[in-house]
């Protein structure tokens, strides 16, 4: 297996601008959407990811356990949270990040990420996933009404 080779691409990658991205024997998936949103897409979208390596702009508990649901088997991203390692170990994917932080913040910085609440006591990466898009979705509904 070349994980070690395929992530090193996708790190690479992820420093040329994309905020997420994917690699598995020269085949690659890159995201510039914001969030949680590539991996709900490539979810969504019914893409094989099994075996992939992937880099992440922010990993938390949300995106961990959506890239266990996807199949990935290894992830690097800049900042990652203590939940995420924990999920990873207990799930056996190699993970790298630069910053352990103990949460991910939202983007005003006076809470948890509104993803890491939607899967706080969630073990199982399905219902993390719907999870996660009920989250998003009640998210949109907000924005289009203020």
């Amino acid at each position: 297996m070349n994980n070690n080779i395929d992530l090193e691409k996708a790190q690479a990658l992820l420093c040329d601008g994309y905020t997420c991205v994917l690699c598995k024997a020269g085949k690659v998936y890159t995201s510039q959407e914001t969030g949680i949103r590539p991996m709900v897409s490539f979810l969504s979208d019914g893409v094989d990811l099994k075996g992939f390596s992937a880099a992440d702009k922010i990993v938390g508990k949300a995106a961990a356990m959506l890239f266990v649901l996807a199949g990935v088997v290894s992830v690097y991203a800049p900042v990652m949270s203590a939940a995420a390692v924990e999920y990873f170990r207990r799930n056996h994917v190699q993970y790298a990040y630069d910053e352990l932080t103990d949460a991910i913040i939202n983007r005003q910085g006076n809470g948890l990420c509104p993803m890491e609440q939607a899967v706080h006591d969630l073990n199982d990466p399905a219902a993390a996933f719907l999870a996660v898009k009920l989250a998003l979705r009640a998210l949109s509904g907000r924005k289009e009404r203020s």
